[in-house]
């Protein structure tokens, strides 16, 4: 299994945002720190912003910043609405599975265990945890301060 490059970039965008606490963060710069398409990291902005775990501002000085508290976002309902539905199999897909043995298949139900247990994994993680230890994550990141209360247009 592997996650969408759109969830890896939603997670590295609200992983940001909690390493600004609370300051306005910019898409662009969220882009250049990770060395990713703006445009792309714009869509990812927008589902964010959607499932209400980020808060854009316009206008000059404006950004993105999080809605809700770190220790508020659970790393699991980030993935289930950035990945959608899972279908690790063609079976998974009810309306359009062509599978002969779906409905005695148990390889079919051992998948659907272990996609259970991934997300019950995640869900024992919030954003607050991914950002326990931010030294190392601004450092790489290149990011000066604690915050900026403002971002520059």
């Amino acid at each position: 299994m592997q996650l969408t490059q759109f969830s890896n970039y939603a997670m590295r965008t609200l992983m940001y945002c909690a390493l600004r606490r609370g300051g306005l963060c910019r898409v662009r710069d969220i882009a250049e720190a990770y060395g990713v398409s703006e445009h792309h990291l714009m869509k990812v902005v927008q589902v964010l912003g959607h499932v209400g775990v980020v808060e854009t501002v316009r206008g000059r000085g404006g950004g993105i910043r999080l809605a809700r508290p770190p220790q508020e976002i659970v790393v699991g309902d980030v993935v289930r609405a950035t990945e959608g539905k899972m279908h690790l199999v063609e079976c998974f897909d009810e309306a359009t599975s062509s599978c002969p043995i779906t409905a005695a298949c148990r390889f079919r139900q051992a998948l659907h265990r272990a996609l259970d247990a991934f997300f019950l994994v995640l869900d024992g993680y919030t954003l607050a945890d991914m950002v326990a230890t931010p030294e190392p994550l601004e450092e790489l990141l290149h990011l000066e301060g604690p915050a900026r209360t403002t971002a520059p247009a």
